[in-house]
């Protein structure tokens, strides 16, 4: 049940960090899976590719298809809209951080 409750909870940090990798550069999706994992989110292909679907079909992302030593590697990259929704919130996060930290 807790553990339920924490990843919906940090399922707003994932889609917030996807963005902001975006905005860097564009990504695939097993490399976020890798930086997930750095930062302690245990994140399966299964959990991903649905939710990095729902951010390209939200508008927030783009996905771009290479090909990789014959293979087919599909990169996401952020589009206007996913830029202004990651600078509303980061604006909100560090409102809520400077809270909480108090």
């Amino acid at each position: 049940m807790q553990e339920k409750i924490l990843r919906k909870l940090f399922l707003g940090f994932i889609q917030i960090h996807i963005l902001h990798h975006a905005r860097k550069e564009p990504f695939y999706g097993a490399w976020m899976i890798e930086e997930l994992m750095e930062h302690g989110y245990n994140m399966s292909p299964g959990t991903l590719y649905p939710l990095l679907h729902n951010m390209e079909s939200s508008g927030l992302l783009e996905k771009e298809e290479k090909l990789i030593e014959g293979k087919i590697r599909k990169y996401y990259n952020i589009t206007e809209l996913g830029n202004e929704i990651l600078e509303e919130a980061l604006i909100k996060a560090y409102e809520l951080f400077k809270e909480i930290k108090e």
